[in-house]
């Protein structure tokens, strides 16, 4: 099935991702690895939440941390948008589509509007968010992986195709995609709103569940430097892949997993896509180096292995296509 073509002038103008609420078991043992081992920034803390944010973002928060007695799982993932007015026409978009939506209160947010999107990921739309003063030159604040910004999501889809025209459709644009050659059926594809390679990537499997959330870094050689922090520190079983080189985007990438589970990417050197007739890179499913350029296959973990969404039921995908695994 073609990629469609991207709608440059759609109902409501989303900016970029913005935000994820993860829950999670014990918020002492999260706050400990976000902080010490990957090097967010606490910007707000109770008995029941923290919030965080990485070291170039002036926003109050990328990640929130819940306490919750549903620990591995993801409430919502959010998105800034343009001005006040995409609220309210994002709203309409939605309920013409037959989406819930509703106007929920959130700390340090301006109006803020919660639905879900054709397969049910709880989404979030907000323009204001308290603002903090830059910290990017306070080197001294540096520590782990020294995250600079959140970079994109990547969630299980059970049918491609869909979730392509539907974001599609609100004006994100692809830029790379996987076909499977057999039935010319979506097998994964990577969207941007913001100018990087995604905003929103999908990958077939079980879901809708969270695949991951990826966060930029300065080089490759701070990925080197979390390694030998997580390998001597109690963390070298949430490593899960990498560190390599992808084929799709060209980033480096290494990815982990945090103490409930959220699988994490660490990411960095992918290209620019702000043309808005830049041409989508097609990748077939049976390319080695589609996954790493180097040619390393990634292990099952990575295809099977998600966070469900809060009240979200999964099943399987509509495709049954297999793309190389490591043994």
């Amino acid at each position: 099935m073609p990629v469609p073509a991207p709608n440059l002038y759609p109902d409501f103008n989303t900016i970029r991702l913005s935000h994820a609420y993860l829950n999670v078991s014990d918020l002492a043992a999260s706050k400990k690895f976000y902080t010490e081992i990957l090097g967010l920034q606490v910007t707000a803390e109770t008995p029941s939440h923290i919030y965080l944010r990485a070291m170039e973002e002036r926003g109050h928060h990328c990640v929130v941390l819940q306490k919750s007695d549903q620990p591995g799982t993801v409430e919502a993932m959010g998105f800034k948008t343009y001005d006040e007015q995409d609220l309210d026409k994002a709203e309409a978009w939605f309920s013409a589509k037959g989406r819930p939506t509703e106007w929920v209160e959130r700390e340090y947010q301006g109006r803020t509007l919660l639905t879900s999107d054709n397969l049910g990921i709880p989404l979030e739309f907000y323009h204001k968010m308290d603002r903090l003063e830059p910290i990017h030159q306070k080197y001294s604040l540096y520590r782990g992986v020294k995250p600079l910004r959140i970079d994109h999501f990547n969630c299980f889809s059970t049918d491609v195709d869909e979730s392509v025209a539907f974001y599609s459709d609100i004006g994100f644009r692809v830029t790379e995609y996987t076909e499977d050659e057999d039935s010319k059926k979506l097998w994964a594809a990577w969207m941007h709103r913001k100018g990087g390679v995604h905003d929103m990537a999908f990958t077939n499997g079980n879901g809708p569940r969270m695949h991951h959330i990826a966060f930029w870094v300065p080089t490759p050689l701070n990925i080197i430097d979390l390694l030998d922090l997580m390998s001597t520190s109690g963390y070298v079983s949430n490593i899960e892949r990498g560190p390599g080189r992808h084929g799709i985007s060209n980033a480096f990438f290494l990815y982990i997993l945090d103490p409930d589970g959220h699988r994490i990417e660490i990411y960095c050197s992918d290209y620019q896509t702000v043309d808005p007739d830049m041409e989508p890179i097609k990748w077939d499913l049976t390319d080695p180096q589609r996954q790493t350029l180097w040619g390393a296959a990634a292990p099952r973990s990575w295809f099977e292995h998600g966070t469900n969404f809060v009240g979200v039921e999964t099943k399987d995908a509509a495709l049954n296509a297999t793309p190389i695994i490591a043994p």
